[in-house]
């Protein structure tokens, strides 16, 4: 009966489209840099879009990029103490942690899709290893669902300065004719690129006549952030991002044809917010004038060369 019609309601099922093609993503690409941090996550994660996804429940600023969703913290260590809720802590080795999260947010009445909660993270350590004093960036990318290792050591560098104003570095490698033997050289020691909140301690600094920072011939310049040569003069050391200190040039007695001196410096990279950073200044007496020490072995090194030229 066509008259009958109206009285009933048709439901068409159509089929569901989804805005993007969801995907069963299980992990979080974390790459952690110097000074930020970038994590990735698969494009369309269980059916989210971009919009959707937040870092920290609080910023909405990821990118699409092929394949994935890239959401980005700039500032590790910003005025605020916290980019987009990014936290912080520091262990006891000492290391830093940087961790957030990138969540799902939909504020439509009904949610059909698996809620999403990627947690990552950046441990850096706080001394590093490097060699020759040449000094490139190191990226760790990892695929977790949790953690990754991050590095400070591309932002150490240990330069000769002209004077005691530490204003203009010199070339490396820093060579003193023989005529200068007993000069005054300057070096400092300075992490580019991070926080005012991170701190430079110089803890040891010794002198070998070959690159090796373990050779037993040596002659010790700091230890425990002290002078033990009557001709080094400490500026600065753990007030700033950078530290600075002299001592008179020289060139190891019986080893004529080594034309060479290398001068090796444990420092650590400390987080003024977090600990009291301050020197090791540990009482020495004359009796350490004597006394070999090891270098840390999960210590950084920082090495540089000096050429000692005959006229």
């Amino acid at each position: 009966n066509l008259s009958s019609i109206s009285d009933y309601v048709i439901f068409i099922l159509l089929p569901m489209t989804w805005a993007c093609v969801p995907q069963k993503a299980d992990y979080v690409m974390v790459s952690c840099f110097p000074n930020a941090i970038i994590a990735n996550v698969p494009e369309c994660p269980y059916g989210w879009e971009i919009g959707q996804l937040s870092l920290g429940g609080v910023c909405y600023a990821g990118i699409n990029t092929p394949g994935f969703y890239r959401f980005t913290i700039p500032d590790l260590t910003p005025k605020n103490h916290s980019y987009c809720g990014t936290l912080s802590e520091v262990s006891k080795d000492p290391r830093y942690i940087f961790y957030n999260s990138i969540v799902s947010n939909d504020s439509s009445l009904t949610v059909r899709n698996q809620p999403v909660n990627y947690t990552f993270s950046c441990t850096y350590k706080a001394a590093y290893l490097v060699n020759n004093a040449v000094f490139s960036q190191r990226v760790a990318t990892v695929y977790v669902n949790n953690g990754s290792l991050g590095s400070f050591k591309s932002q150490l560098s240990m330069n000769v300065f002209t004077n005691s104003k530490f204003l203009y570095a010199k070339d490396a490698p820093y060579v003193i004719d023989t005529s200068e033997i007993g000069s005054e050289v300057f070096i400092g020691i300075e992490a580019k690129g991070l926080s005012n909140r991170f701190k430079v301690v110089i803890t040891n600094c010794w002198a070998t006549p070959t690159p090796y920072s373990t050779d037993r011939k040596r002659w010790t310049l700091i230890l425990n952030s002290c002078s033990l040569d009557n001709t080094v003069t400490i500026f600065e050391n753990a007030k700033d991002s950078q530290s600075m200190f002299k001592f008179n040039s020289f060139r190891f007695q019986r080893l004529e044809k080594v034309s060479t001196v290398w001068l090796h410096c444990e420092v650590q990279v400390c987080d003024g917010e977090k600990l009291f950073c301050q020197p090791v200044s540990i009482s020495i007496n004359l009796m350490l004038l004597s006394t070999e020490f090891e270098p840390d072995p999960n210590g950084g090194i920082l090495t540089m060369e000096f050429q000692v030229r005959g006229i």
